[in-house]
């Protein structure tokens, strides 16, 4: 699509928006725009969260798929709605099938957690059916439009579609309603973009003066790479763990607004929306989802911008899964430099580990992994280590006193795909 093809004016309206706030009354819930007293203080700035989180799915998602569903033409006979997706926009088209009476069936990878299955065919009750096909979101997708396809049914996308844009808006318009401040930035999570698309036009056109930002996880920047490419491009891989703005390639529409409308998109690594979760759990007990902490983690990056700045963060969500927190505190305490792993060559003699451990190591160091992989000859033998330390310096300490020692050492931090296969 070319830039000039866009009616950027006249594509979300505040009227139209107007109009999905109407549709969502007595659906949705109008979620609080709160100060966050601690994110205030530690940032010397007037930081005010969205609270998407406490949505009546818990996450803005149900926003744009009832928007989206309850303004289909009427058609003859029984209208049956399709998606694809992992998790949240799921849970939003399941709650409007169910409110509005619609048949939906619901795709979603076959690995998906029990837990998300379980919510999606709660709030869909018996006018859903889940289907899980698929090892990838991408093989899913294909499976749900071949299905919409050879039934005539109504594929409803997760973010690439006008209506779904304007649903996505009205977060937007709840947040300039409530401000009694002028807002000199709003940071917004970003996936395939159909929030951040829906609250800027909303935004440019109601506060022009608002800075813009939006945000994506370092593993997937989809939309990231495609501004500064100035065309769509698609991701040959992703890191999953932000599984909700996990996307490989921008919408087609949203990306033409987000080029128009957007100040910066930031990368943030996933290891600091760790960090924030457990934060946001600790401090305040708030509990988040790795995309609905993005909006968070990127103040870090901007702190020296917004210091005496009224500033907004869209919390988009909170569909964690408990199970997910042990690999949760392990990213953070690896981007903290916290804890560290290494393949060590030990000399297969008397007194080896002692060495390590006494020379090697301080005191308050504390071995956490300790593995012997396979002894490939008499002499020497690799050794998997997990060290966890007091303070992110010491790491270079205990590498020095390795090579003085003779210990031969690979560093394999950032590298996770090896890293999964011991831990």
């Amino acid at each position: 699509m070319d830039k000039d093809t866009v009616a950027l004016d006249n594509v979300v309206s505040v009227e139209n928006v107007e109009r999905a706030a109407k549709n969502l009354k007595g659906v949705i819930n109008k979620t609080p725009l709160l100060q966050n007293h601690w994110l205030s203080q530690l940032y010397d700035a007037h930081v005010y969260l969205k609270r998407e989180d406490l949505q009546v799915v818990r996450s803005y998602k149900i926003r744009g798929a009832y928007n989206k569903m309850s303004t289909l033409p009427k058609v003859e006979g029984e209208r049956e709605i399709v998606c694809s997706s992992a998790g949240n926009h799921a849970q939003g088209v399941a709650y409007a099938c169910q409110l509005l009476g619609l048949k939906g069936y619901i795709f979603m990878p076959a690995n998906t957690p029990a837990q998300k299955v379980n919510k999606v065919r709660g709030f869909g009750k018996e006018m859903v059916e889940v289907v899980l096909t698929g090892d990838t979101y991408d093989d899913t997708f294909k499976a749900a439009k071949e299905f919409s396809d050879s039934r005539g049914s109504t594929f409803v996308p997760p973010f690439d579609d006008i209506a779904i844009v304007e649903g996505q808006a009205t977060v937007g318009l709840e947040i300039l309603k409530a401000a009694t401040f002028p807002i000199d930035y709003l940071f917004m999570p970003i996936g395939g973009g159909g929030l951040a698309a829906g609250v800027s036009s909303i935004f440019k056109q109601l506060s022009p003066h608002t800075k813009l930002v939006g945000v994506q996880p370092q593993g997937a920047p989809s939309m990231y790479n495609s501004l500064k490419a100035q065309k769509r491009l698609a991701l040959d891989a992703i890191d999953s763990f932000v599984d909700g703005a996990a996307v490989k390639s921008p919408g087609e529409l949203t990306f033409e607004i987000c080029r128009e409308l957007l100040d910066d998109v930031v990368l943030v690594p996933e290891g600091q929306v760790c960090v924030d979760i457990l934060k946001m759990y600790n401090e305040e007990g708030v509990v988040l989802e790795p995309a609905g902490t993005l909006s968070i983690s990127v103040l870090k990056y901007y702190a020296d911008q917004i210091k005496g700045k009224n500033v907004v963060c869209v919390v988009s969500g909170s569909n964690n899964d408990i199970t997910r927190m042990e690999d949760i505190k392990e990213r953070a305490m690896q981007h903290q430099g916290l804890k560290h792993y290494f393949m060590i060559t030990f000399n297969q003699k008397p007194g080896a580990l002692r060495t390590f451990v006494n020379k090697v190591l301080h005191p308050e160091d504390d071995i956490i992994h300790f593995q012997y992989i396979k002894k490939n000859n008499k002499e020497k033998g690799p050794v998997f280590i997990g060290v966890e330390v007091k303070q992110a310096q010491d790491v270079e300490d205990i590498k020095l006193r390795m090579t003085e020692e003779g210990f031969g050492y690979e560093y394999l931090n950032g590298k996770q795909d090896f890293l999964n296969m011991f831990l």
